[in-house]
């Protein structure tokens, strides 16, 4: 995790220098873009403050939006077969056993979040219980524990932090530039200068929601390999299978849908939006994947 935090920093860290050039070239030929450091000090405040905060509190949101029932000591033999496969699961994964939770729910879905590897939650739709059989079951722990494996809600974090922080940088440059030239406002922040940032920043923050959803997309296809690991590649397929024969609207809070193992269908542009793959797409992708060893 380590890592993986140290990277996206650094990628951080390479863009606001790369803007800081770009602001100081801008303010040599006379636009005048105020304090840069200032500037840039604020989009990381922002930019980081609002996913790094939504990271930190996701299990405990999670917990209370779902109102789901945390599994502390197993009542029945279901809840002690929940418990034992993540354990195994967990081991073999080399993270620390999650939190489990069931929440209720029609529709066949599970979801994992947490702020790391070794502090993580599992939880599973009551409609998931009763229309999946235990393989298909298992099979869908396994790609939510590989989700908390490969980091990815850490991931996910930090790449929307990135991305914040490129849209606040960039739609100021640019409103700073417009206001200079197309107005002829060099001694400060001008209504050309408001006006363009309002529309920029939604803008920039379509296309950067783009590239996050992508990311998403992505990391759904390795949580798929992972959970065939796990589980075994039969089993995450015929759980796939399971899910595209009753696909339905999820029912889970915006806030953590797009870690539900399965995401709504949208055509179009809403298409690049999607945070999972058609389930057509990853059966397929699993498929053709190299063999993995049914357990």
């Amino acid at each position: 995790m380590f890592k993986r935090i140290a990277l996206f920093l650094a990628t951080n860290m390479a863009v606001l220098a790369l803007l800081s050039i770009v602001l100081s070239v801008l303010q040599s030929f006379g636009i005048n873009l105020g304090n840069n450091g200032t500037l840039l000090v604020f989009a990381v405040i922002f930019g980081f403050g609002g996913s790094l905060f939504s990271l930190m509190i996701s299990k405990w949101m999670a917990k209370r939006m779902t109102g789901m029932h945390l599994i502390e000591s197993p009542q029945n033999e279901l809840e002690q077969w929940l418990v034992s496969t993540v354990r195994r699961q967990s081991e073999k994964a080399g993270i620390k056993m999650p939190e489990i939770g069931i929440y209720d729910a029609p529709e066949i879905n599970a979801f994992a979040t947490g702020p790391s590897r070794n502090n993580s939650l599992v939880a599973v739709s009551t409609g998931l219980l009763r229309s999946m059989s235990r393989d298909e079951a298992e099979a869908v722990l396994g790609h939510e524990v590989s989700h908390v494996a490969n980091g990815d809600m850490v991931t996910m974090a930090l790449l929307q932090g990135v991305m914040n922080t490129f849209v606040i940088v960039l739609s100021r440059i640019v409103g700073r530039v417009v206001d200079s030239v197309v107005f002829g406002n060099r001694d400060g922040a001008g209504f050309g200068y408001y006006m363009v940032v309002f529309v920029l920043d939604m803008i920039f923050g379509l296309f950067a929601s783009f590239i996050t959803a992508w990311f998403s997309r992505q990391r759904e296809f390795r949580a798929d390999a992972g959970g065939a690991n796990l589980a075994g590649k039969e089993k995450m397929i015929a759980a796939l299978q399971r899910l595209a024969q009753n696909h339905g609207q999820s029912t889970l809070p915006t806030q953590i849908a797009a870690f539900g193992i399965s995401g709504g269908l949208k055509s179009g542009i809403g298409a690049l939006m999607m945070t999972h793959p058609p389930l057509e797409v990853r059966i397929d992708a699993l498929r053709n994947s190299g063999s993995v060893v049914s357990r």
